[in-house]
């Protein structure tokens, strides 16, 4: 009988190199963004901007994997035509709503604070992921394994001096970013059971990029202050978002989402270093404890089988 062969997708060894890949791409949005911002010219008021940002940002990474799709000739065709209120839902969850809460919470964070709230998310994917999926098994080690993720979220606030203390503009919108991004995620399956899953990442972040221009030029957003640093910079998180989506999406669709989505806990780690590293941001001590935490997480809801 013959036994088919596994995408190299669902290869253990290559599910954690593209996974590690999105994951240290996305870290470095972090610091990526906050540079932008003084590099354009945009302050943490300047709402309208922060979106038209992000959007061009998100437009353009999902016209680039389109382009990639059709000329490696991908399907482009969407199973019904009903399908498009799923793939509009999922680009309002991954890219609209998700990001414009997170540009919003960045802007009056820390980066390296927002990089460990925002793995919030991935704790509760992997906790949701148990309910909605069969390949995802609840277990004692991953109840641990979010237990320790939660403490390491909880430490950031304890001890803190009013620098650091929680607020609704900063953490809040960071908060509020990891839940779409974890209902995202449930719904990544499902994108790819609709449409082709790299021509569906496409789609999202193209509609979802535009949705996000269209407030932010109502609400009069420009980039005041536009120079070649400024363009690389956009560039480079252009980049990762065409990397770091169209691998994550793809690898949520084969493979249970647990095991890949809690390799995105190594982000507040990336993006606690690079923010410290290129924005001279200081490192609190509760950083540390928080990343032992989440990175403690990561390796009991990894370790042994489901």
């Amino acid at each position: 009988m013959e036994t088919k062969k596994k995408s190299i997708f669902q290869r253990p060894l290559w599910v954690v190199i593209f996974a590690l890949t999105a994951a240290i791409a996305w870290g470095w949005a972090y610091p990526l963004i906050k540079l932008g911002f003084e590099e354009f010219g945009i302050t943490p008021q300047m709402t309208g901007s922060k979106m038209l940002f992000a959007g061009i940002r998100f437009m353009i990474s999902g016209l680039i994997i389109l382009a990639i799709a059709w000329n490696t000739k991908k399907n482009f065709q969407v199973k019904r035509s009903s399908d498009w209120w799923y793939i509009l839902l999922f680009a309002l969850l991954n890219t609209t709503i998700h990001y414009a809460c997170f540009y919003i919470g960045l802007s009056h964070s820390d980066g390296a604070r927002a990089a460990i709230l925002n793995s919030l998310g991935v704790f509760m994917l992997v906790m949701l992921a148990c309910l909605f999926f069969k390949t995802d098994k609840l277990n004692f080690r991953k109840i641990m394994g979010c237990v320790m993720g939660f403490s390491g979220i909880l430490i950031l606030n304890i001890g803190s001096t009013s620098s650091i203390q929680f607020s609704w503009l900063g953490d809040g919108m960071i908060i509020l970013n990891a839940l779409c991004s974890s209902f995202a995620g449930l719904m990544t399956r499902g994108l790819g059971k609709r449409v082709d899953i790299f021509v569906g990442t496409g789609y999202s972040l193209a509609i979802g990029g535009g949705l996000l221009i269209l407030p932010g030029l109502i609400m009069n957003g420009n980039l005041p202050h536009i120079t070649g640093y400024g363009i690389l910079i956009l560039a480079l998180l252009i980049c990762i978002s065409s990397l770091g989506f169209a691998l994550y999406n793809k690898l949520l669709s084969c493979n249970p989402i647990g095991k890949v989505a809690i390799f995105n806990s190594l982000i507040p780690a990336v993006g606690a270093i690079t923010s410290c590293w290129c924005l001279q941001e200081p490192f609190y001590i509760n950083y540390v404890f928080a990343i032992i935490l989440l990175t403690g997480g990561i390796y009991i809801i990894n370790k042994g089988k489901e």
